[in-house]
């Protein structure tokens, strides 16, 4: 026995550093996985908590608002039409006993005046849509927006349907194959192996399971993202149907087990994103960030765009090359010295020569740019119409992520006023186009946060 523990507790040991150390260190065995989008704002249903469910007009005001990414399911007519759905059968959204199997588009009822968020107990949404969305329309109007299609049966049809028209709009890289069912999701992949897919409820018990193990780290994932429950909203705002999920207990445990930073950290470090859903509260939001999420599922975007907002420290997605962004006079301005004075009467820190026609913030007044540094009018922020600077001053800048903005993917940094911290617009630090080069450095200002204030024309 002496003899067998002589050899077990070594290699026990040695197991054990190895794992931990390529837990912290996965590119050692993994390639990092590049996908075409990074999101932290997924909008569920469209935001069913704004419009009614997936309508092409709560789609519609989810990217107005700001989603990065339309969370949808879908499911086909006796037709052959591809409808977005969160249900086959219709009761619950229109009050008609009826499945969208059995029935052509055109008989299709509408949704209900008034819809309940099913993850957000009591709560109501409304809106002028009740018509169900087709799948190629919201193709169709939103072409560079991420979509996340969740498929519910296995419909070998139903499926092929699905990835012809991901084929015909050109997005393969940016619609994701979801399902919870393992079945579904090997028949999701085996028509269409091109799109990224998520972990199935059976993949993330192993994924679990491998963690506690120590074997995780020795093992490839074909998966880009991560997408579960947030288990503080169970019972709270979403309450199951399920008794056992009832269990106060329970739920804590589900919590200790499933929210673990370093599993996160492997996971980002590897190029898996982690989506934690259904946060309807700013609490729920603030508690996804924190356990490593990095983005998060939501039925109201309005509210989550406005956290984004104004939590000036946002999350960064840990995704991919990342730098620190600092606009401050020191770094930025020494060649523009000769124009700028520094002055202690003013409660910001650069001012600029009224000789020269000049751009501030709107709310306090301080100062952000020239009008000699203008490159362009002809830009949209995240709240309307922007400009394009070659420099700005008083201006603080966020850390960098990568977004697909409407012109493609970028690296950009929030920035921010530096006397009153609001957020003025962005700056981008890295264009992966070859025409979209030219913005690198530049600085994005929403003409809602400026005003020429030594009144020029």
């Amino acid at each position: 026995m002496s003899s067998f523990m002589y050899y077990l507790l070594p290699a026990v040991g040695g197991y054990t550093l190895a794992s931990l150390y390529l837990l912290k260190n996965p590119h050692i065995l993994h390639k990092k996985k590049q996908p075409a989008f990074y999101c932290t704002h997924i909008s569920h249903r469209g935001g069913s908590g704004e419009r009614i469910e997936s309508t092409m007009e709560a789609f519609t005001h989810a990217v107005e608002v700001g989603t990065e990414m339309l969370e949808l399911d879908c499911h086909m007519t006796q037709d052959g039409h591809l409808i977005v759905s969160h249900d086959d059968n219709l009761l619950r959204q229109t009050g008609h006993d009826v499945s969208i199997s059995s029935i052509n588009f055109e008989e299709l009822p509408l949704y209900k005046e008034r819809l309940e968020v099913t993850f957000y107990a009591g709560r109501y949404s409304t809106g002028s849509d009740r018509k169900f969305a087709l799948l190629e329309d919201v193709f169709r109007t939103f072409p560079k927006i991420p979509v996340n299609i969740e498929v519910k049966e296995k419909n070998r049809e139903l499926i092929e349907k699905v990835s012809a028209l991901v084929k015909k709009y050109d997005r393969e890289d940016i619609t994701v194959w979801a399902s919870v069912k393992s079945d579904i999701m090997k028949e999701c992949r085996k028509v269409n192996s091109s799109m990224p897919y998520m972990f199935t409820e059976t993949r993330g018990l192993q994924l679990l399971l491998l963690y506690y193990t120590g074997l995780l780290p020795f093992v490839p994932l074909g998966e880009s993202f991560l997408q579960y429950y947030l288990p503080q909203v169970i019972n709270r705002t979403f309450i199951p149907d399920s008794a056992i999920l009832r269990n106060r207990m329970v739920i804590s445990l589900i919590e200790k087990l499933t929210l673990r930073k370093g599993l996160f950290q492997h996971l980002k470090e590897r190029g898996i994103q982690i989506h934690l859903f259904v946060c309807n509260e700013e609490q729920d939001i603030e508690a996804a960030f924190e356990a490593g999420a990095t983005g998060v599922m939501t039925d109201y975007p309005s509210l989550l765009s406005n956290y984004l907002r104004t939590h000036k420290q946002r999350r960064v997605l840990n995704l991919g090359v990342r730098k620190p962004c600092y606009s401050t006079l020191a770094s930025h301005f020494k060649s523009r010295l000769a124009m700028v004075k520094l002055t202690k009467a003013k409660t910001f820190q650069a001012y600029l020569d009224s000789c020269h026609r000049r751009y501030s913030c709107i709310h306090c007044r301080a100062h952000l740019a020239n009008h000699d540094d203008l490159i362009s009018k002809s830009f949209q922020g995240s709240q309307g119409r922007a400009y394009l600077f070659n420099s700005v001053v008083n201006v603080g800048c966020g850390p960098a992520e990568e977004r697909l903005l409407l012109t493609g993917l970028h690296a950009v940094a929030d920035i921010y006023c530096e006397n009153c911290h609001t957020t003025l617009g962005w700056k981008y630090e890295q264009a992966f186009e070859l025409s979209q080069k030219y913005k690198e450095g530049k600085y994005i200002i929403e003409l809602s946060h400026m005003i020429k204030d030594n009144g020029w024309d």
